[in-house]
């Protein structure tokens, strides 16, 4: 290494200092942290802007692109920007300038595109040097006042110029086109909001600085997103939401049924969620659709234009729209939540999370201070034009000693000054009139310039010294904007664009089903507990298949749509969806690998799930009642506990109520009729005595219509009936022994062979 080229100290270490790495490394992330957070993530509550919509937005201002003037190549804006105040990559600049500037995007843009500028599909805007810009009324609004002393101006990155810190925001920027970011340990999420409606709040927010949350609500309904859509979120958790500046809004797509006449229809979206990018969203749809999770819908098709047409054609014309949409809406950004996180800059210093008074307290007591600047300095402004003034009509009513001084004096200023007692202004001012203003009739209007100005200057003195005033005059500059902004006067960008409605009451259990193609199977469960599901109804189940040692316990038709109830000798029931049953193709799956199951439990019996059904549940001790089907349902793996009972006892039956007498039978082969209402409807529990033994247990029991008779089958499938006068010695009360059965019953002790 070259002599030069030696660090300090010659490279002995000798200069060199012992660092702790804990406290360096927290005071270089602190730093990257707090630069993230002031100078690129977080929105300004003031303006409601990012450092670099800021400085775009000024830099539009320094090259003069006013609205209904010239537009400039978007890569002159960029040049600027990054030459100027924005030391970051150009494509950064570009997409912000960009995203600025699609009225998808933002509800009100603040740059006025001419060029290929994206669009919702979310195809990218053409190259910069293709595209060209200019600012729109919105962006006027927030620069207005710039050049009075509206604002702190500082020094750019490389100390060559200066910048702003804070635009004046005569346009409640932040909240009627919201912002999103992430900065380091915190997010920024605020939706955007009609422009009449903060204006209307701001006002009665001047009128009574004491309003409540629910005084502003009644001017701002919720978000009003560029893209339309239909909120459905409930009034208290938006409330909830613009109280804390924490929370969400749900948002759908609008949609109607279009008839097509023959009662064929097919729904038709209008308008999607914020955000949304319409190509993927019909990719999505379409995948949804090749994988048979969206049953109810046929076809996707994209009929869009200008404005968006997408068509959803029904599997047949049976099918329910609101079910159709609902199941779409479940599985699609057709619904998306939009979150609220309102942290912003307070006071352009401090990050935190405003509710939606302290955002509009803070942007009116922002446009009070800009007021009083631009007061003070336009009375600055008048009192200097005053100064120069009166040394004119001085000039004037002494005019040829004026001139004289001016031909015949080596230094005129000085003698001016010790002549007519001038100021320094006043004398400078003379000497650059031009000739042409020593006309006779420029000092009548320099007197009325004079007059006028004192007229202002008393005016503006009278501001300064008034609260009222002041608050007068920001609440009339807030009314200028909501003029502006009148939906009545200005439809394209006043008009609400996205309305509230409730989601509609559709049962969950409806929606899950329709997310479900109905196909016909057979469930088929083993002695030892393994279960599958064949295609279509068999008839015949002497053919399927078992593994070695194993056989049929049951097997029943269902519908994938259905649920699957399994009871078992522990007394709990189990819920399965029939369409996550594993297929027929091999033995099944264990059920204790489909639910968590006890091990010292076995299934009692399994049936596809009817609500206004009601079951019979019996224990092997003789014990039972009555429940609901629609309180057995489980909804998780672990299953739901319906029947007590303690060991050695079990559970032993369930069988579908129907009739009004129930028939049970003892492994003693005693048998007992009684009512079926001595049975109490429980929830859960142990039950009631059903039969009373010496020793044993149940064997069987039937519920039936007595004026029907009761019937069972032997086992040459002969069916037997008795009648009422043929079972009067087996009537009797619950909880009794019973009698023999009798003649011609089952040796196996079922009604059933």
């Amino acid at each position: 290494m070259g002599k030069d080229l030696q660090p300090p100290g010659g490279g002995d270490g000798a200069s060199s200092e012992p660092v702790d790495m804990k406290k360096a490394l927290e005071e270089r992330y602190l730093a990257y942290a707090l630069s993230t957070i002031m100078h690129r993530a977080l929105p300004d509550v003031r303006d409601g802007l990012k450092p670099v919509h800021r400085r775009i937005v000024y830099t539009m201002r320094m090259q003069r692109l006013e609205p209904g003037q010239r537009f400039s190549k978007c890569a002159s804006i960029v040049g600027d920007v990054m030459g100027k105040f924005h030391p970051h990559g150009d494509s950064s600049i570009y997409d912000a300038l960009v995203r600025l500037a699609q009225p998808f995007a933002m509800r009100y843009p603040l740059v006025d595109g001419q060029g290929n500028f994206g669009n919702i599909d979310g195809d990218s805007a053409a190259a910069m040097r293709y595209t060209e810009a200019r600012m729109t009324e919105a962006a006027t609004g927030i620069l207005e006042g710039i050049t009075e002393d509206a604002v702190d101006f500082r020094l750019t990155y490389n100390e060559e110029t200066e910048e702003p810190t804070v635009l004046p925001g005569a346009f409640p920027n932040l909240l009627c086109n919201g912002s999103s970011g992430i900065a380091v340990g915190m997010a920024t999420s605020i939706p955007p909001h009609n422009a009449a409606e903060i204006c209307d709040a701001a006002l009665a927010l001047i009128d009574d600085p004491e309003l409540d949350l629910d005084g502003l609500l009644k001017h701002v309904k919720g978000p009003d997103f560029p893209t339309g859509g239909v909120i459905v979120e409930d009034r208290a958790s938006m409330r909830e939401a613009y109280e804390t500046g924490r929370g969400g809004f749900r948002v759908r797509a609008r949609w109607e049924k279009e008839d097509q006449g023959r009662g064929q229809w097919q729904a038709v979206i209008t308008e999607i969620p914020y955000g949304v990018q319409k190509s993927r969203l019909i990719e999505k749809i379409a995948e949804l659709i090749i994988a048979r999770k969206l049953p109810l819908v046929d076809d996707v098709r994209d009929e869009s234009a200008e404005d968006i047409r997408l068509i959803l054609v029904p599997k047949s014309r049976a099918v329910e729209p609101e079910l159709l949409m609902e199941s779409v809406f479940k599985l699609t950004d057709l619904e998306t939540r939009f979150p609220l996180n309102m942290n912003v800059l307070s006071r352009g210093k401090v990050p935190g999370v405003l509710s939606l008074k302290q955002v509009l307290r803070e942007w009116l007591d922002h446009r009070r201070e800009v007021l009083l600047r631009r007061s003070r300095h336009r009375l600055a402004e008048i009192e200097r034009r005053l100064e120069v003034l009166a040394g004119y009509l001085i000039a004037y009513l002494n005019i040829d000693e004026v001139i004289r001084i001016i031909r015949e004096e080596d230094e005129p200023k000085k003698v001016m000054i010790a002549r007519f007692d001038l100021t320094d202004t006043q004398a400078e001012a003379i000497l650059n009139m031009r000739l042409r203003a020593l006309r006779k009739l420029e000092e009548f209007e320099i007197r009325k310039e004079h007059d006028a100005l004192s007229e202002e200057k008393t005016g503006i003195e009278a501001l300064l010294a008034s609260t009222e005033k002041q608050w007068k005059t920001v609440r009339w500059e807030v009314a200028k904007v909501r003029q502006t902004y009148d939906p009545e006067k200005n439809m394209a960008l006043g008009k609400r664009r996205t309305t509230f409605a409730d989601a509609p009451e559709h049962d969950l259990e409806d929606v899950a089903v329709a997310l479900i193609e109905r196909e016909p199977i057979t469930v088929v469960l083993s002695e030892k507990g393994w279960m599958r599901a064949l295609k279509g109804h068999l008839a015949d189940f002497s053919t399927l298949s078992f593994k070695e040692g194993d056989s049929l316990k049951l097997a029943f038709h269902a519908q994938t749509t259905d649920k699957i109830l399994m009871f078992t000798t522990g007394g709990k029931f189990y819920t399965v969806g029939a369409d996550r049953l594993p297929g027929g193709r091999g033995h099944g799956e264990p059920v204790r690998l489909m639910v968590d199951m006890e091990n010292d439990q076995a299934i009692v019996t399994a049936f596809p799930y009817e609500a206004e059904r009601k079951l019979l549940l019996a224990s092997h001790g003789g014990n039972g009642f009555v429940v609901a089907e629609k309180d057995i349902v489980a909804n998780t793996r672990k299953g739901k506990q319906v029947m007590n009972v303690k060991s050695p006892d079990e559970a032993k039956l369930c069988v579908p109520v129907s009739g009004d007498h129930v028939a049970i039978v003892g492994e003693n082969r005693k048998l007992l009729v009684f009512a079926l209402s001595e049975i109490p409807e429980m929830t859960r529990g142990k039950g009631v005595r059903l039969q009373r033994y010496k020793d044993g247990g149940i064997s069987d029991l039937k519920t039936f219509t007595m004026e029907e008779g009761l019937t069972w089958q032997d086992s040459a499938d002969r069916t037997f009936n008795r009648k009422r006068e043929e079972l009067l010695e087996w009537i009797g009360n619950r909880a009794g022994a019973g009698r023999l059965a009798p003649k011609g019953f089952p040796r196996t002790g079922k009604f059933a062979s």
